[in-house]
Formats: structure tokens, C-alpha cells, sequence
């Protein structure tokens, strides 16, 4: 009797056992809608194929030495939503990866030494979330996306590009944030970004762009952040914000602006309260500084550091505020 009795019992062990292990060195962890491995600073060289639960639903090796990753790999986690693989040794990925995750929506691969990638290499999985941070790519191909991807959210910061390609950004009709800081941009394409109707936040932080053409946001409607920080701007459009009635956040600190175009500031009309930060800028202050003087008295609440702006010229007025500046002292 008590070896019929224990039969349901082992059966019930073996069908689940792919259920409840776990790789070596990783720990996983199960609820009733997620199971979640983490292998974190590990001594892994390989991929931990053996023990990965068949229905991993978020899948993170960070901090290994993994230097590649296969299709198969993958296929055995057919349940994958997400996959992070942060500070590992991949330099490369098949052009298959994802073709046996088909609810996969969130990669990240930062901090990795990625370069060339083939086409098609995020087109077989449903992704809306793709970082690819802190790697060593140095082009982007429009053929990496499938022709109406689902992306909302695509980071490509801290690589090696001096261009994207319009091309890809007319496959992101649904993309709301898009992180292009610290590359090597030296100018965007007028019409480039104009696909980008539904765009929320862009940072183009740490970059080399020194002009922006006047129509380069007039598509991007829904903006509400724009990071333009540690560029080389010297000048800006009198119309450049024209088209972005929600722009709530604006960044343009260190740059090389001297002088804001009358009326530039007028079409600030969402900033939240200290959304505008002017700082590390050359601002000279002689006459043409009067527009920006008084737009900032009437709106000192809506900017980072008002005090902080400071002259850089003439030298009678370095290093003043040009908040502090007198009617005398501008001329007027």
C-alpha cells in the first residue's frame, strides 16, 4: 500500500523538477506569475544552461564572464519577458537570438563590448525595451528593427557614433524615450528625428553638436524633456522650441552660448519650476544680453541656479550674475 501511495508523489517530483531547479551559482526565485533568475558576480564563463528553469519569465547575468549567447540558449526559456545581461564579455550576437522567446519586451546588454551587429537582430522578438549603453558601437543599422517596431524605449548611450540613420528612426513610430548622450554626434540630419511624433524624452547630453537646424524638434509635439547639456552650442534658432507646447524640462547647460535670440525663452510655455538650466555658458553681456535679462527677472521660479548664470564678458562684468545687472550696466 505504501508504495502505491507514493507514486503520485514521485511522479509529480519528476514532472516539476525543471520547474524548481536553479542554475549553479544563480539564485532564482518563483511566484505564481514570475520566475526570476539572477546570476550576479559569479564566476560564469558559459552560459548556465543546466538548471535554468524551462519557465523563466526574467533571466539576469551580470558582472560575469560570459562572452557569447546562442539562439538555443534561449530557446529553452520560451517564456522569457526579460533579459538583462549588464557588465558581462559579449562582443557579438547571432542574428537569431531571439527567435524562440516570442514574449520577450526588455533587453539590456550595458557595459559589454559590443560592435557590429547583424540585421535583423532585435526583429524576431516583440521589444519595447532596448539598452544597449556603454558598448563600442560605432554605427546603427536600420535593418537591426523590424519595419514597425514596437520600441518605446531605446538607450544607445555612451557608444562610439558620429551619425544615426533616418531610416531607423521611421521604424520607431512608437518610441517615447531615446537616450543618444555621450557619443560622438557632431550634427542631426534636419528631418531626421521628425518620425518621432510620440517622442517624450530625448537626451542628447555629451555630444559635439555645435548648430541645431530650426525644424530639427518641430515634428516631436509631445516632448516633454530634452537634455542638450555638454555640447558645443554657440547659437540657437529664434524658433527652435516653436513646436513644443509641452517641453516641461530644458537642459543647455555647458555649452558655448553667448546670447538667447529674442523670443527663444517666449516658447517655453510648459517649463515646470526650475525646468531651465542656463549655466556654464560663455554669456556676454553687453546689449543683446537685455532679452535674456529680463525674460529671466520675470521668470527667476522656472530656472536651475538663476544666480549661476554668470558673465564671461566684458571683463568689467565677469563672473556677475546677470541676474544682478543694472540698467546702466546694460546700457539702457
Amino acid at each position: 500500500m505504501k508504495s502505491w501511495f507514493l507514486l503520485p508523489l514521485l511522479f509529480l517530483a519528476c514532472c516539476c523538477h525543471g520547474t524548481f531547479s536553479c542554475p549553479a551559482l544563480c539564485k532564482c526565485y518563483i511566484s505564481p506569475r514570475k520566475t526570476e533568475v539572477v546570476c550576479n558576480e559569479v564566476p560564469l564563463t558559459q552560459f548556465p544552461s543546466y538548471g535554468l528553469p524551462s519557465n523563466t519569465t526574467s533571466l539576469t547575468i551580470q558582472f560575469t564572464n560570459i562572452s557569447s549567447i546562442s539562439e538555443q540558449h534561449l530557446t529553452a526559456t520560451p517564456l522569457l519577458q526579460e533579459l538583462y545581461l549588464y557588465n558581462n564579455n559579449l562582443s557579438t550576437l547571432p542574428s537569431d537570438l531571439f527567435r524562440g522567446v516570442p514574449h520577450l519586451f526588455s533587453v539590456a546588454l550595458s557595459d559589454n563590448t559590443l560592435d557590429q551587429l547583424p540585421a535583423n537582430v532585435f526583429s524576431h522578438a516583440p521589444l519595447r525595451d532596448l539598452v544597449l549603453k556603454n558598448n563600442l558601437i560605432s554605427g546603427v543599422d536600420a535593418d537591426w528593427l523590424p519595419d514597425n517596431s514596437n520600441l518605446t524605449w531605446l538607450d544607445l548611450s555612451g557608444n562610439r557614433l558620429t551619425a544615426v540613420p533616418t531610416a531607423l528612426f521611421q521604424k520607431l513610430r512608437h518610441l517615447k524615450n531615446l537616450d543618444l548622450s555621450h557619443n560622438h554626434l557632431e550634427k542631426l540630419s534636419p528631418n531626421s528625428l521628425h518620425p518621432l511624433t510620440k517622442l517624450e524624452r530625448l537626451t542628447l547630453e555629451g555630444n559635439k553638436l555645435s548648430t541645431l537646424d530650426v525644424s530639427t524638434f518641430s515634428n516631436n509635439v509631445n516632448l516633454t524633456h530634452l537634455f542638450l547639456l555638454e555640447n558645443r552650442l554657440g547659437q540657437l534658432p529664434p524658433t527652435l522650441f516653436h513646436g513644443l507646447p509641452n517641453l516641461a524640462h530644458l537642459s543647455l547647460n555647458d555649452n558655448l552660448l553667448s546670447h538667447i535670440p529674442p523670443g527663444l525663452l517666449d516658447q517655453l510655455h510648459s517649463i515646470d519650476e526650475q525646468g531651465l538650466d542656463l549655466t556654464v555658458n560663455p554669456w556676454v553681456c553687453d546689449g543683446k544680453v537685455e532679452y535674456l535679462w529680463r525674460w529671466l527677472q520675470k521668470n527667476q521660479k522656472k530656472v536651475f541656479l538663476v544666480n549661476d548664470i554668470m558673465c564671461a564678458s566684458p571683463e568689467s562684468l565677469k563672473q556677475r550674475s546677470v541676474m544682478s545687472l543694472t540698467d546702466s550696466e546694460l546700457g539702457l
